[in-house]
Parts: structure tokens; sequence; C-alpha cells
């Protein structure tokens, strides 16, 4: 009998999992979750390494050893999650394999306090993909203002980019068209350009931050409307002459990745956002208890119309409502950057914290 999962797997739109620990490695659950929910993908930031490393026993050794060593708490870290997404990204290989590179993937991100600096982005981007060894495994780059060349860069010297941090449609197109330079840059230079991305979209932060500030017909409608709007224009450019023209050399699409899909309000449905977004050629990444409640008694309606549907008018009636969305998404990307910070300088606090407790017994 079909499951909620694999429906929406049939539909099009590529399941992955938004967190990472070393138990689920250890103990089978991500392998069942391949297996039996049509998980084909992974996706991590600072946030969800944070909670794994500090609320685990399971990093401790690897903490104590690396300590021992000499190591920095950020070389540290970057030691536990290159261990943790090179043995989930193998888990995920032969779907890779299968889609010809297209899904299977695994993503690490850069510092987040290089959100802001082109260079060291790029540098550690570089150094992050190489040090993985893994064909499958993406490396997060925050789609802001500085980012954005990173972006480029990265795509240009053939890293797989997860852009990340992305709150409105035009961030995503910005992100988009940053990823195409870079592609288009190793054609003029006779490179393979088969170089792989994905356009991540947050989206419950959206009604999490208006929700009360609007009129009860359009509360909790925004995150959908954004995720709708992005949508458009991502069919818009795959339809364009500039995209057809890179599929002629043979590049997958980078793909829409609807995320941050968990439903923060405890009287909406718990799988909104999965139902509400799902569209072929993209992907949703959910937290775990999404993917659960959705494998459990998800439904799904039509998929996202192409134009968006009514996205439009739902827009407009929130700006009329008050909400000057542009400034808004401008808002939440800042405080999305400043909320990876905060929980990767509460990481790097955690680790020597463990590391003189491995001392002391």
């Amino acid at each position: 009998m079909p499951t909620p999962t694999a429906d929406l797997h049939d539909l099009g739109t590529s399941l992955w999992l938004d967190n990472i620990t070393r138990t689920l490695l250890d103990d089978g659950t991500l392998a069942r979750y391949i297996r039996n929910l049509s998980v084909t993908g992974l996706t991590s930031n600072p946030t969800i390494f944070n909670l794994a490393v500090k609320t685990s026993a399971a990093y401790d050794a690897t903490i104590a050893d690396q300590a021992r060593r000499g190591r920095t708490p950020e070389e540290i870290f970057f030691t536990l999650a290159l261990e943790d997404l090179t043995r989930a990204a193998d888990l995920f290989r032969p779907v890779h394999d299968r889609t010809g590179g297209l899904d299977g993937w695994v993503s690490l991100e850069v510092s987040p306090r290089l959100a802001y600096d082109t260079a060291s982005t790029l540098s550690a981007a570089r150094d992050l993909h190489a040090r993985a060894a893994r064909p499958n495994l993406f490396i997060k780059i925050p789609g802001t203002s500085a980012g954005l060349a990173a972006i480029e860069e990265a795509t240009a010297a053939g890293v797989p980019v997860n852009v990340t941090l992305l709150f409105t449609a035009a961030q995503y197109q910005a992100a988009a068209e940053a990823w195409m330079r870079g592609v288009e840059r190793r054609i003029a230079a006779g490179l393979d350009p088969r170089v792989c991305s994905v356009a991540s979209l947050f989206i419950s932060r959206w009604d999490a931050a208006t929700a009360s500030q609007l009129p009860t017909h359009l509360a909790n409608r925004l995150g959908i409307a954004i995720g709708a709007d992005a949508y458009a224009v991502y069919r818009r450019l795959l339809a364009g002459d500039r995209w057809q023209r890179l599929a002629n050399f043979g590049v997958p699409p980078q793909r829409l990745l609807m995320a941050s899909t968990g439903t923060k309000d405890p009287t909406l449905s718990d799988h909104l956002y999965v139902r509400e977004l799902a569209a072929p050629l993209t992907v949703n990444t959910m937290p775990e208890a999404t993917l659960l409640a959705f494998a459990d008694h998800g439904t799904l309606g039509p998929p996202l119309s192409a134009d968006g549907g009514d996205r439009g008018r739902v827009l407009a009636e929130i700006t009329a409502a008050g909400i000057d969305v542009a400034a808004l998404g401008a808002d939440l990307q800042a405080q999305g950057a400043a909320a990876f910070v905060k929980s990767w300088d509460e990481l790097l606090g955690v680790i020597p914290a463990k590391a003189r407790q491995a001392t002391a017994t």
C-alpha cells in the first residue's frame, strides 16, 4: 500500500531530513528512513549540531582525543561534522548514483561567522569539500550579499553549493543567478559544468514573525505564499533561454529547496508546509518530527501551480495589512544569520567543556 512519503516522492518532491546525530547513524535510524520513508538526502546547520553535541555522549570520545592533540574547538567541530556527514553521504550514495547526481546529498555549513566575508567563505568551502572527499556533499553558503559572490566563485571552482538563508523570491533569484554565472564560467573555460546546487528557501519563520500581526483570514498564510512566489520564479528560470542553454550543456537544474518546514503553531496541521508546498523537481527538508508526522498521517492535494497560484493576491493583501514583505525578508535573513552565529558560539563553548569533563574523569 502506498505511503504518504512514497506519494510525495512520486510527485517529484525529494524528502530530505533536516537533522543529523551520531545516534541516528549508529542505531540504523537513518538507514531505516532511507529504506522505508523515501528519504533521499539530509541537511545540517550549526543549531542542529549544537543540539546533537550538547545532548549526546556519542561525541565525547572523539572530542577528548582531538583536544589531547591540541585541536581548537572549531577544528574539533569540523572533524565531528565530517565524520557524521561522510557516513551519511555513503548511505545516500546509491540514490546519488541512481539519479545521476541530482539527489542523494548531505550538507555541511561553513562557519556562520563568515556570512559576510566572501574570501573566507570561499576558502572554507573549498577546504571542507576537499576534506570530505565525497561527490554528494554540499557546502552550505548563506545567500547574503557577500555570500552571492562566494556562491559564484565556489561553483566556478567546482564546489557544489547548498545556498542557505533565503527568504524571498528576489533573494532566491539572486542566488540562482550567482550559481548560473559560476556554471557559465566553467563552460567558457572548457570545464565540466555539471556542478549541482540547491537553493534553500526558509518558510515557517515568516508565519512565526507575522501571524499575530495579521487578521485571522491572513494569519499563517505568508510562508506558503512566499514559497509559491519563489516557485513561480523558479519555473520561469527553468523555462528561460539562459537556463535552456545550460541544460544543452548537460547541467542539472539547481533545485528549489523548501526549508524550515516544521510547523511552529500547534494549532496548525503538523505537516502543513509539506502538503502545501509539494511540487515536482523540488526538495523539502523537514525536521524529524515533521517527517514522522507526514509518514503517519500526511495528505497531499494538488501540487503547486507553476505560476504560483493565488500567491500574488495573498501577498498583496498581506502588504495592505501593513507587512513590508521585502523589508521583513531582509530582517529574517539577518536574524537567521545571527541565530546560527549564536548556536555556533554555544557549540564552540560546549566542545572544550566536554573535553575538560572527559579529562577530569
